[in-house]
């Protein structure tokens, strides 16, 4: 697959699309009530995202464990894709998926159906989760783009690979980005410690991948 450029300057991303591909890792061993519990609880993660995407994500289910998104600000792919892991993990230490970015052009008539879309993007995020599950790939989310999305992406994804439970639930109150919401507030809304919250946050890295995230997103105009 041919991979554009990075461009280290700032990234346009008006009429710009980021197309997040997913597959439910290991869905064989799950039964049909965790997988349901699996696409609910993507469903409602896109939906709460849509607040700060910009716009619906269309979240669209697709060849049994398959399941695609459309992002309508490219720069909060990478962000988008961590939340979607943080949701799952909070809901059960075992969920996971993979997650393939892939960004291009804007259909002329997007679909509430992504089943149907097969522009450029939906095309690239589709052969990069191919790679991904690959059994030599190490990386489980990745984005199709060379240079420092991708590499952030590999990092950002290694990091996130051993979220436990408590440490994913606490990042998906905090991962919105601008968000003013405070430790103790997050405590109350977990029923935990404000120690513990911090102690979940430090231990998962989330100080430095939320740095990370900021300064990425700043190269988009």
């Amino acid at each position: 697959m041919e991979i554009a450029p990075y461009n280290r300057c700032m990234i346009t991303a008006q009429n710009q699309i980021a197309v997040l591909t997913g597959d439910i890792i290991s869905s064989t061993a799950l039964g049909a009530a965790q997988l349901d519990t699996i696409f609910a609880t993507l469903e409602s993660c896109a939906d709460a995202q849509a607040v700060w995407v910009g716009g619906p994500l269309r979240f669209t289910r697709h060849r049994g464990d398959g399941w695609q998104v459309a992002l309508n600000n490219p720069k909060y792919a990478l962000r988008s894709a961590l939340t979607f892991r943080a949701a799952l993990r909070a809901c059960a230490p075992q969920f996971d998926s993979y997650i393939a970015i892939a960004t291009g052009t804007t259909p002329a008539n997007l679909s509430n159906d992504l089943n149907t879309e097969s522009s450029a993007a939906f095309i690239a995020s589709g052969q990069l989760l191919d790679q991904l599950k690959k059994p030599k790939s190490k990386s489980a989310i990745g984005h199709a783009e060379a240079g420092a999305i991708g590499a952030v992406a590999i990092l950002a994804d290694h990091l996130s690979q051993d979220w436990t439970q408590a440490q994913a639930a606490a990042i998906l109150q905090k991962i919105t980005p601008n968000t003013s919401i405070s430790y103790t507030q997050i405590a109350q809304n977990l029923g935990k410690s404000r120690q513990v919250v911090t102690k979940s946050l430090d231990a998962a890295g989330y100080h430095v991948l939320a740095h990370a995230l900021t300064t990425l997103e700043s190269d988009f105009a």
